[in-house]
């Protein structure tokens, strides 16, 4: 079967791999029709993502279609087109005990920690697919990054009315955007980036953005659209340690700071004057759970979440290799880029 596989730093190779056998019990054949380029996926292009081992096949957000499935397996059947939970848990540490099988002490993500789904098929565990319905395969490929944000605004506990601030207009803080507004809050995007925050207010039809300038004018800007105050809640998605280190500043007394970019820099922060004063919690998040997947099916299928406007890029298997270095290239425009694999 024909793969796509980053061998080195900014190196693609295109291979051919074994075809996939029978699956096992509890197991799924499938086919790949999309994928979803991330910022996980650039990272570990560039060589910049932790948990990532050169050479790896790479492809997480996925739109596949069932082709056979392994005893046992009652969830789906042959000929389900279905999205891809793709955070391979163990079932049997602490964590997954626990129910937080996201953040499974010996997790594999697809495509990150083992080779993904950039390939014509692949076996994965049956219960990581989610039947998506009528979505279409590019559709079933974006929910993994629309379940990364939907798990940080529960990690935040966004309620109707308080101030929600997402910093960092990219797919994740896009993610963010939509499941902050579906929780009824006030929210505010800010981004260092002009032309993803006209992005947000021209194809996402959102006005309250705010480009940052790294001075007062920025928590001025912040108390103008919050009715005078700063941020109850605050995303921080841009992965950049200089953001996530400010963004204690412009959070309300009592408030709660999300981490859902990475960062493999050390963070320094006051500790005293704003982070003990204003009595601030901090929250990492990562990746989603299981229950996100199926509440965005069901989001999209009834129309709350748009997604037409997300899909700005498109390139098939074959034109990959060509295009990828100007889809990553400042400026480029691309929200998301999506792969016709198959």
């Amino acid at each position: 079967m024909k793969a796509l596989q980053i061998s080195d730093v900014k190196t693609w190779k295109r291979i051919d791999i074994p075809e996939v056998g029978k699956p096992a019990a509890g197991e799924a054949r499938v086919r790949v029709h999309r994928m979803g380029v991330c910022g996980t996926d650039v990272g570990c292009y560039l060589g910049k993502f932790p948990f990532f081992a050169f050479p790896r096949i790479p492809g997480h957000e996925l739109g596949v279609e069932v082709l056979e499935v392994g005893d046992g397996v009652n969830n789906i059947r042959v000929g389900d087109r279905c999205c891809v939970e793709p955070y391979i848990n163990c079932g049997k540490c602490d964590s997954c005990v626990r129910g937080l099988t996201n953040c499974c002490e010996h997790n594999q993500t697809f495509g990150v920690m083992c080779d993904g789904g950039l390939t014509e098929q692949v076996i994965l565990p049956a219960n990581k697919l989610h039947p998506t319905g009528s979505l279409t395969y590019d559709q079933a490929a974006l929910v993994e990054t629309l379940a990364i944000g939907c798990h940080a605004v529960d990690r935040g506990a966004a309620q109707p009315g308080q101030n929600v601030l997402i910093l960092g207009a990219g797919p994740i803080g896009l993610s963010a955007l939509e499941f902050a507004r579906l929780a009824q809050s006030n929210v505010i995007v800010a981004d260092v980036n002009a032309q993803r925050l006209e992005f947000v207010a021209d194809s996402m039809g959102f006005s309250q953005t705010i480009l940052l300038k790294g001075d007062d004018s920025d928590m001025e800007a912040i108390r103008k659209f919050g009715n005078g105050r700063l941020a109850d809640v605050i995303v921080d998605a841009t992965g950049n340690h200089h953001s996530m280190t400010r963004a204690f500043e412009f959070a309300a007394f009592g408030g709660r700071v999300v981490y859902v970019g990475i960062t493999q820099n050390d963070l320094q922060f006051a500790h005293a004057p704003v982070f003990h004063r204003r009595e601030l919690t901090l929250l990492a998040s990562r990746n989603a759970l299981s229950g996100d997947f199926t509440r965005i099916i069901s989001l999209i299928s009834e129309g709350k979440i748009n997604t037409d406007p997300w899909m700005t890029h498109r390139a098939s298997f074959d034109d990959v290799i060509g295009v990828f270095d100007q889809w990553i290239a400042p400026g480029s425009g691309v929200i998301k880029a999506i792969i016709e694999v198959t």
